[in-house]
């Protein structure tokens, strides 16, 4: 699935995409969203899948910090530590990325075994 079409794949299609990655022998994280407030674009549950070739699958924000949500990935990928993002109005990096839409989310990244 292209990375165009993360908008409309369902979370049972990212965690399918993910075990097909594991079974080829790539090294895969999923993101997840533990918790958003106020106009934030994914709600809680929406997950992203992230192989390590980077290709992606699934949407954890709509778009606007997808990006840095990947490349975070990679990172859990490398060093096999999960991570807890956060990311909201009041956090610069948010601007940077693109979350100005006045919501909160915060994003669990782990690594597949």
């Amino acid at each position: 699935m292209a990375a165009s079409d993360v908008t409309t794949v369902s979370d049972e299609h990212v965690l399918k995409e993910a075990a097909k990655w594991r079974e080829a022998g790539k090294n895969v994280a999923l993101a997840t969203v533990v918790s958003s407030w106020g106009s934030s674009p994914r709600p809680s549950g929406s997950q992203l899948a992230v192989s390590d070739d980077g290709t992606f699958v699934g949407s954890v924000s709509g778009g606007c910090i997808e990006g840095a949500v990947v490349t975070e990935a990679l990172e859990v990928m490398k060093t096999k530590v999960p991570k807890l993002l956060d990311y909201g109005i009041t956090n610069e990096l948010a601007w940077e990325v693109g979350l100005a839409c006045g919501g909160q989310v915060k994003i669990f990244v782990e690594a597949l075994d």
